[in-house]
């Protein structure tokens, strides 16, 4: 069996891992005012995702139990997740998951799955009766507002790795790009066939299994 000894998965978690955004099922029960007026902002490229975290989740005043009780109850993991994991150990790649979300959910999910041991970058978050607050840390240790899976692929590319993209919106595609593999779903595929960017169409992980194992 071939095995890389420097390849790194750099997997997107909401609409990838999972089949729907839990930010977005979050704000829909919590957000104590109109958040999807930012998020329209947002996909306006009007404001920065951290931007737009920061002030939606500022809207959300519960607790972090009550909010991971419903991410429990409403997301679903897309089928051959753990299929996928257990492909990279076999193979000896590096698995990453780097997120615009929320980390203690991301935490959360995770240990409920067994997988605890996944690394993952995602908003770092702090409970406060008055509301959430988040924020991005990037791989320097610094503050960022934007651009963490790009910066993310950038510090692995420049360590000599060949980094695999998954992922299944826009805001993958910056960092997708420069990677030498992509598997793609839902508008990042959309975006690569409109930009003859070329990648991998998947709908379950058991299809990334299968173009893992030709790689």
């Amino acid at each position: 069996m071939r095995k890389a000894s420097k390849t790194l998965v750099q997997c997107d978690f909401d609409g990838t891992v999972t089949e729907e955004d839990v930010s977005f099922v979050l704000l829909d029960a919590f957000a104590e005012g109109d958040w999807r007026q930012l998020h329209r902002e947002y996909e306006a490229d009007r404001i920065s995702v951290g931007r737009f975290n920061t002030e939606a989740f500022a809207m959300v005043k519960a607790d972090r139990e009550s909010l991971l009780a419903l991410a429990r109850s409403k997301v679903k993991i897309r089928a051959g997740f753990q299929q996928m994991v257990s492909c990279c150990r076999r193979k000896g790649f590096r698995l990453i998951i780097v997120s615009n979300g929320l980390d203690f959910y991301i935490d959360g999910i995770l240990k409920d799955m067994g997988l605890a041991d996944i690394e993952f970058f995602a908003a770092k978050t702090q409970f406060h009766p008055e509301g959430l607050k988040v924020q991005y840390i990037g791989p320097d240790g610094r503050h960022w507002d934007e651009g963490i899976k790009e910066a993310n692929v950038n510090l692995f590319l420049n360590q000599g790795y060949r980094v695999i993209y998954m992922g299944n919106g826009t805001s993958d595609f910056s960092a997708a790009k420069r990677c030498q593999y992509i598997f793609a779903t839902d508008t990042l595929l959309a975006c690569c066939r409109q930009t003859q960017v070329d990648c991998i169409p998947f709908t379950d992980f058991n299809q990334v299994v299968k173009g893992l194992e030709r790689l």
